[in-house]
């Protein structure tokens, strides 16, 4: 745990307490590279949090808290150079953010994730980078540090997060539109007028990546974003642009972040007594395909893409229930099973059989030597997106599908999970 501040220890303390963060999360393997180091300590982290807000620690098992600097400036100052992420909104600006209730809606990051994520994006001094979030500021402001003034365009889709990002960037010594470039928009579009940049950093969960921002990249250029599938973990994700505007990358553990406004999406509610279904019975057991791994749930994930899982378990009963639906609501399925009976029961309903389809797609991870996520990646096009296995030629359809247009099927070994006829 980080020790607190002792009495008297404020005022001179976020210098000190900025090289104590560094040191921890070089320690802890988050940070590799001097200039980060150096930007960390630059940027006072102090400048871009609110008075009253919520410390959520990156840590297993941690409880979010509430920080209030006028009742507790030595705790709240600790929680700011802490590996936590600050909750500064929640609700779009409904709710109060030290509250602890509402979903959270945007947030300082945690300094660890912030910073595998900037090591990932790795610019240099004079290259251009287009942030997706502004957020509070601060990682602006970071990799203003990093790549000099006028080089950075950051865009928030939310007036007043917008607003407060600005007074905290000129806080920070940055001014708006010389030193650093701060726009209110949505950042799915991007920001044509300052492309083409280098790198684009995005500080939101996505799914599906917008192409936009593959071209307004240079070729060479980098993307690293947070890949927020609709199953299973999110993951750091680390694109390289081609010439032919597509981009091709590697997933570099797990991460989890406050989706694109855009892209929020939420499993609907099923209602057995509403509806046709139709019934059948699997003797795969359920909660294979939820607890079976992350390397199986990228390959369902491969499969169905556009399909939102959860399940409930009754520690009481044993009992287990699975729910899938597609984020349309078009299309549902419900698998119920207990321990010791030997088949579960499937009801789906639709135009597609959503359990027939996880089945077939653990059937192919199983075949596959079930792989684990180190061997996936992913290739995005013009109007699509594909994980693929060891190398970008192996892309893993979600159904029979041609292959893009700059690929002939000859050059492109499909691994296709079809859909059940």
């Amino acid at each position: 745990m980080t020790p607190t501040l002792g009495i008297g220890e404020v005022a001179d303390a976020p210098a000190r307490l900025a090289g104590r963060l560094a040191d921890q999360l070089t320690h802890d393997g988050h940070l590799t590279s001097e200039h980060w180091c150096a930007a960390l300590e630059a940027v006072g982290r102090e400048l871009f949090v609110p008075d009253r807000a919520r410390c959520a620690p990156d840590l297993a098992g941690a409880a979010p808290y509430a920080i209030d600097r006028s009742a507790d400036p030595r705790a709240w100052l600790d929680a700011v150079y802490s590996d936590s992420a600050i909750i500064t909104q929640v609700d779009d600006g409904q709710g109060d953010p030290a509250g602890g209730v509402g979903r959270a809606s945007s947030s300082l990051s945690a300094p660890g994730i912030a910073v595998a994520f900037l090591e990932l994006l790795d610019p240099s001094p004079g290259d251009h980078v287009l942030e997706i979030g502004t957020g509070t500021g601060w990682t602006a402001a970071v990799l203003t540090h990093r790549t000099g003034p006028g080089t950075v365009t950051t865009l928030e889709i939310d007036p007043a997060v917008a607003a407060q990002a600005d007074r905290n960037l000129r806080a920070a010594g940055l001014t708006p539109g010389s030193d650093i470039h701060p726009l209110t928009r949505d950042g799915a579009d991007g920001h044509t007028e300052h492309a083409p940049y280098d790198h684009v950093h995005v500080t939101c969960g996505i799914t599906t990546i917008p192409h936009a921002w593959i071209t307004q990249t240079r070729p060479g250029g980098v993307i690293a974003l947070p890949w927020m599938p609709e199953h299973g973990d999110g993951r750091k994700l680390r694109l390289h642009v081609h010439d032919d505007q597509t981009a091709h990358g590697r997933f570099h553990g797990v991460a989890s972040y406050m989706m694109l406004r855009g892209q929020r999406t939420a499993m609907p509610g099923i209602d057995l007594g509403q509806g046709a279904w139709t019934e059948s019975e699997t003797r795969t057991d359920p909660r294979a395909l939820a607890w079976d791994g992350p390397g199986q749930d990228l390959a369902i994930t491969a499969a169905m893409p556009d399909v939102i899982i959860d399940h409930h378990v009754n520690a009481a009963t044993g009992g287990f229930r699975m729910e899938m639906a597609t984020v349309d609501g078009g299309s549902l399925a419900v698998v119920q099973s207990a321990w010791g009976i030997e088949a579960a029961q499937v009801l789906q309903r639709g135009t597609r059989r959503l359990w027939d389809e996880a089945e077939a797609a653990r059937t192919w991870w199983l075949d596959a030597g079930a792989p684990e996520p180190a061997r996936y990646g992913m290739t995005v096009g013009p109007h699509w997106q594909h994980l693929w296995l060891d190398n970008p030629d192996q892309l893993i359809h979600p159904e029979p599908a041609a292959a893009p247009a700059d690929r002939t099927p000859e050059a492109a070994t499909s691994i296709a999970l079809r859909r059940p006829s």
